[in-house]
């Protein structure tokens, strides 16, 4: 290969490796598809309970479902996830913004009663759900949306333990599909755009 070559070659690979940085970058995350993310399988109805009364999913056809796995005495995470929630929903028009159920859904039923999720939630957002369920139910719950959630004991704490779990951001489409996954870190805006894209 000639000098003249290899430096065109060379410079025909700087610049596709160039063009898939910038696509990489300006082409919203937002905008992949679920099927490439391995969402298909994922997600589906469910039936939990909340102060007000049971709560399924298929209630909220044709509005966007937000859903987040945690529990009340979560000391950093929870809040910061909750409070992204409802910031990206009030950053809507109030059309827009009634179109979508924020849901936090408690994996640790033993402290987190109903009354307490009640009140936690709609610190957050005047109409996030706060539910919970049997030890069974919430397991089904977690597996069927790939999340994770585990008790980790706390020596010597009054709380007696903590526990673990997945931080991410569910969203529901509006036929009960899960479409997309939040990381948790995503800011206010680029959740705003996200629940737009979808609306």
């Amino acid at each position: 290969m000639s000098t003249s070559n290899k430096f065109l070659y060379v410079l025909a690979l700087i610049v596709l490796f160039s063009a898939g940085l910038l696509l990489a970058k300006y082409t919203p995350w937002t905008q992949q598809s679920a099927a490439s993310k391995g969402y298909a399988n994922l997600g589906g109805d469910f039936t939990l309970e909340s102060l007000a009364g049971e709560v399924k999913l298929e209630d909220y056809r044709g509005k966007l479902v937000l859903i987040y796995f945690g529990f009340t005495s979560c000391p950093d995470v929870c809040p910061t996830a909750l409070s992204y929630i409802a910031a990206s929903m009030r950053a809507l028009t109030p059309d827009l913004e009634a179109q979508i159920q924020p849901i936090f859904v408690s994996v640790d039923p033993k402290r987190d009663t109903l009354d307490n999720l009640a009140k936690y939630s709609a610190y957050f957002h005047p109409r996030m759900l706060g539910v919970t369920g049997s030890e069974g139910q919430i397991d089904q719950v977690v597996k069927n949306y790939g999340a994770y959630y585990s008790f980790i004991p706390l020596e010597g704490s009054a709380l007696g333990y903590t526990v673990d779990h997945t931080s991410r951001i569910y969203l529901i489409g509006q036929e009960g599909q899960l479409i997309s996954t939040i990381a948790h870190g995503a800011s206010v805006d680029e959740i705003t755009a996200l629940l737009k894209s979808h609306l």
